[in-house]
C-alpha cells in the first residue's frame, strides 16, 4: 500500500459526491413546525441563592471532599461540598473562634 498522498482528482474517487456530504453534514437539519420563540427578557434568576468563588487550601478541599464521602456512605445520598460548607456556617459559634494575633 502507497503512503503517498492523493492528488485532487483522486480524491473524487474516495468521496465520490464530496459537495452533497459536505452540504448534508453541515447544514442544518430542517425544522418542522413553528419556528422556536425567541426570548429577548434575560432569563428569570433564582434570588434564594448566589454562585460564588472562593480559595480554599488543597488540605481544606481534601477535608470538604472526605467529609462529603463520609456522608454519603453514611446514607446521605444528597449531601455535597456545598451542603458541608453551608451547615458549617450554620454552626460556627464566632465567640469559640481565638483572635488573631
Amino acid at each position: 500500500m502507497s503512503s503517498r498522498a492523493l492528488e485532487p482528482q483522486e480524491m473524487g474517487a474516495v468521496f465520490a459526491d464530496m459537495d452533497m456530504t459536505m452540504r448534508d453534514f453541515f447544514a442544518p437539519k430542517a425544522r418542522r413546525g413553528r419556528p422556536a420563540k425567541v426570548s429577548t427578557r434575560p432569563a428569570e434568576r433564582p434570588d434564594h441563592y448566589k454562585v460564588i468563588s472562593i480559595s480554599l487550601y488543597v488540605e481544606d478541599i481534601e477535608r470538604l471532599k472526605t467529609l462529603v464521602n463520609t456522608m454519603k456512605r453514611a446514607g446521605h445520598t444528597r449531601a455535597n461540598q456545598s451542603m458541608v460548607i453551608r451547615e458549617a456556617l450554620r454552626q460556627l459559634d464566632t465567640e469559640l473562634i481565638p483572635p488573631q494575633r
